[in-house]
């Protein structure tokens, strides 16, 4: 399967879930290119970007696995 090149925000309201986002961004630790979190303390939520190199499948599962966490928003934007 051909690889896709994404950009996977997400936005982290519940400070309890960091732990959990963590996990799940582990699980494709081979696949990612790079990472920036940037915690917004005056708006109490944190801000991941990740750019992703990927199998579409690895992609949305990853964009799945994080929006089922609760107090966590995730997009996605891929490559055609």
């Amino acid at each position: 399967m051909e690889n896709k090149i994404a950009i996977v925000g997400i936005i982290v309201s519940d400070i309890n879930a960091v732990e959990k986002v963590n996990a799940v961004i582990h699980e494709v630790r081979d696949y990612v290119v790079g990472r920036l979190g940037v915690p917004y303390r005056g708006k109490h939520v944190s801000v991941i970007s990740i750019i992703i190199d990927a199998p579409l499948t690895v992609i949305n599962a990853l964009s799945g696995k994080i929006g089922m966490i609760d107090g966590v928003s995730c997009k996605v934007l891929t490559t055609k």
